[in-house]
């Protein structure tokens, strides 16, 4: 793996796009581009939810991506203009600190938390100034990254722009600790992914260290995306945050069971370690420490002897402080099983055995039940969308990404690939006509794509 991202040319982007981007940049500033950054969405094979965990996960970059034209301006400003009209232009001041904030998520602190991210790091008051216009073709709110692909080209644009160098694992962890400033406690995959990506193979990523394998997909079977048209802006809420800190609570809880020193503890993989056990028997754990009744903040604190000022600014967020109960044994036996099912995934891609597929298929599947029952992070529009896939000819299908929304992850025999689509679309875009009209964007193929890069 190179040690920096690559600097291609620009005409292996689509030259439509490409120019339509050209056309923008220069009807509003005057001028051409100086470069283009580019950065992938994912879709998340299997794993879902267990990164921030210190679990490893099974994604793919997909060939829908963020493009961002750029050039360098005298203002000392970063000029942000998009080409959906729908997103407002901004105007920032890259002189000192940038100020994002939390309570007004908007479309381009996503860019700014890139920025962010690569000011501190090299530790540059005053940044240069850059005029940009931003285009994407991955779907918004839907599971498939579009905005940590945002945080991952602006942070590439701001290292070219400012004449910096870093490797591609650096950059991801840089944007994955960059993009908490808009409030989501994420945990990495998504960042990692889309600098780490190579066209043809999904990876395995590992945390600490960040690492990636590649991962070989087998012949025969293609993965179908398919969005079930409600939207989640995973900053706008606190569900993602709630499991976060449920996660957070459950390794105290499990570490203090077992007579663990917990102050360092913050990961469920940590527990795992401290205690040498494999997966499974960390679900038996879960089964014999945890009630499945929730837990209220008064019998944690009575647990852990902390007190209630203690939990709210050790335990929790910003956007949790109000939360009174808490489903940990649903959360821990969740993450455990999910990292199990991680492992397997790659061990039946690694074996090749003839009925991969169909092993494929079922671990997709118990994933979804897993994420639906006990991680609560479906909805009945994917939960219905899920079903019709796996009825129209899918041997596995889940959601992917943070739920509540966005969409599923089909794995469909090649040959029943065109009957699929048409299945599903006539079963649940066509008769609803919001869904239908968003269909084109809606259900497509995807195979493994690149990684970020430079184009010049």
């Amino acid at each position: 793996m190179p040690s920096n991202p690559p600097k291609l040319q620009a005409a292996v982007i689509n030259s439509k796009r490409l120019q339509i981007v050209k056309e923008t940049f220069e009807l509003k500033y005057g001028g051409l581009p100086l470069f283009y950054a580019c950065a992938p969405g994912r879709v998340n094979l299997i794993g879902e939810h267990i990164d921030y965990c210190g679990y490893s996960v099974l994604p793919m970059a997909i060939e829908q991506n963020i493009l961002v034209a750029i050039s360098m301006n005298k203002s000392e400003t970063i000029q942000l203009t998009n080409t959906n009209t729908a997103y407002e232009d901004a105007t920032v001041s890259c002189s000192g600190d940038i100020a994002i904030d939390r309570a007004n998520p908007k479309w381009f602190y996503y860019f700014l938390c890139g920025v962010k991210g690569i000011q501190e790091k090299f530790g540059i008051p005053h940044l240069a100034g850059m005029s940009c216009v931003v285009d994407g073709n991955v779907p918004p709110s839907s599971g498939l990254s579009s905005s940590s692909a945002l945080v991952c080209c602006a942070g590439l644009a701001t290292m070219e722009a400012n004449k910096k160098s870093l490797s591609k694992v650096a950059l991801a962890e840089i944007c994955a600790k960059s993009e908490r400033y808009v409030g989501t406690e994420g945990g990495g995959m998504d960042q990692s992914i889309s600098f780490l990506a190579e066209k043809g193979s999904a990876k395995l990523i590992e945390f600490e260290p960040l690492r990636a394998t590649d991962v070989q997909l087998p012949d025969g079977a293609v993965f179908v995306i398919s969005n079930c048209c409600v939207q989640m802006n995973k900053a706008a809420s606190s569900h993602y945050n709630i499991r976060v800190v449920e996660c957070r609570i459950a390794t105290k809880m499990l570490a203090h069971a077992r007579g663990l020193r917990s102050n360092g503890l913050l990961k469920l993989a940590q527990v795992q370690t401290e205690l040498r056990a494999s997966l499974e028997d960390m679900v038996s754990l879960v089964d014999e420490v945890l009630h499945p009744e929730p837990y209220s903040r008064e019998e944690i604190c009575k647990v852990l002897a902390i007190t209630s000022e203690q939990f709210s600014s050790e335990l929790l967020s910003a956007n949790t402080q109000d939360v009174k109960h808490f489903k940990l044994h649903q959360r821990a036996k969740h993450v455990y099983g999910e990292a199990a099912r991680v492992l397997r995934f790659k061990g039946v891609c690694d074996s090749g055995p003839a009925e991969s597929i169909q092993l494929l298929g079922d671990l997709m599947n118990q994933s979804h039940a897993s994420c639906r029952d006990l991680y609560e992070c479906s909805c009945p529009e994917l939960d219905q969308l899920v079903e019709i896939c796996l009825k129209s000819g899918a041997v596995g299908s889940r959601l992917t990404g943070a739920g509540w929304g966005g969409c599923a992850v089909s794995m469909v025999p090649s040959d029943k690939v065109q009957s699929f689509q048409r299945a599903v679309r006539e079963a649940y875009y066509l008769p609803d006509s919001c869904r239908a009209a968003m269909e084109k964007h809606s259900l497509f193929v995807s195979k493994p794509g690149g990684g970020a890069a430079i184009y010049l």
